[in-house]
């Protein structure tokens, strides 16, 4: 199973692609930009006994989505799966004290970026090929007062996820989302909170955050063959959050 991991070098992008290295499945990672995390996840890849390649690209600008698939089909012969991973967080804020450049980033990001990528699974996956997308609690719970900007771009995420599949459903192509809850990676700091995971992870119902090979688990799951009738469906990892 052929797969590209797009934000593949860390977090959840990172824990999946070992979870598809054990798998025997050749991986494609896209980066933005941290050239020695893709090194990194690359050895970790290697070590888990799988094999892959990594390649930089910006998921808001279309000629780079579409350069990264070229890269990414060359480098594995091809292409049968893909996980729309890449996103960004700001700091904490009201919007309305968020500024234009802020609120027009995180959407070119997040949700016009997982457009663009699913555009090119809708032009290239061949018949019987997976996608899935990574999504969040958060397009459900809101995020007021602090996240809502991203809140807002994934559940963005979840009516494409839901309309593509019933658009690439006659060529079999399985289309599906996992949403995480509070995720102990490195997004948190990205978010201006390093220290989210150990301040609430107790007052979760689990008593505890999640891990990102959960989520990987769950991700890896949904491209597998075991959920060969599995199609627009939105997968809560989130501890009955």
């Amino acid at each position: 199973m052929r797969t590209l991991i797009t934000g593949g070098t860390r977090g959840i992008g990172r824990a999946t692609a070992l979870d598809c290295a054990a798998r025997g499945w050749p991986v494609a990672l896209g980066y933005r930009g941290n050239a020695a995390a893709a090194e990194a996840a690359l050895d970790a890849v290697r070590a888990a006994g799988g094999t892959g390649a990594a390649f930089a690209a910006d998921v808001a600008d279309a000629g780079e989505v579409a350069r990264l698939f070229d890269q990414a089909t060359a480098a594995m012969g091809g292409l049968d799966a893909v996980v729309v991973n890449a996103g960004i967080v700001f700091p904490v804020m009201p919007l309305a004290e968020m500024d234009p450049d802020r609120i027009a980033r995180m959407v070119q990001v997040n949700l016009t970026g997982a457009l663009y990528q699913a555009r090119e699974v809708a032009r290239r996956l061949p018949e019987g090929g997976r996608i899935v997308f990574v999504s969040s609690v958060a397009a459900r719970l809101g995020s007021a007062g602090k996240y809502l900007d991203y809140a807002a771009t994934k559940g963005g995420v979840d009516t494409l996820t839901i309309g593509l599949s019933q658009e690439l459903a006659p060529r079999r192509i399985r289309v599906n989302g996992v949403r995480p809850g509070i995720i102990d990676t490195e997004i948190h700091a990205d978010g201006g909170e390093p220290d989210r995971v150990a301040q609430v992870g107790a007052r979760l119902p689990f008593g505890r955050a999640g891990q990102a090979e959960e989520v990987a688990a769950a991700i890896t799951w949904l491209i597998s063959d075991a959920a060969s009738y599995v199609s627009g469906a939105i997968l809560d990892v989130a501890g009955a959050r």
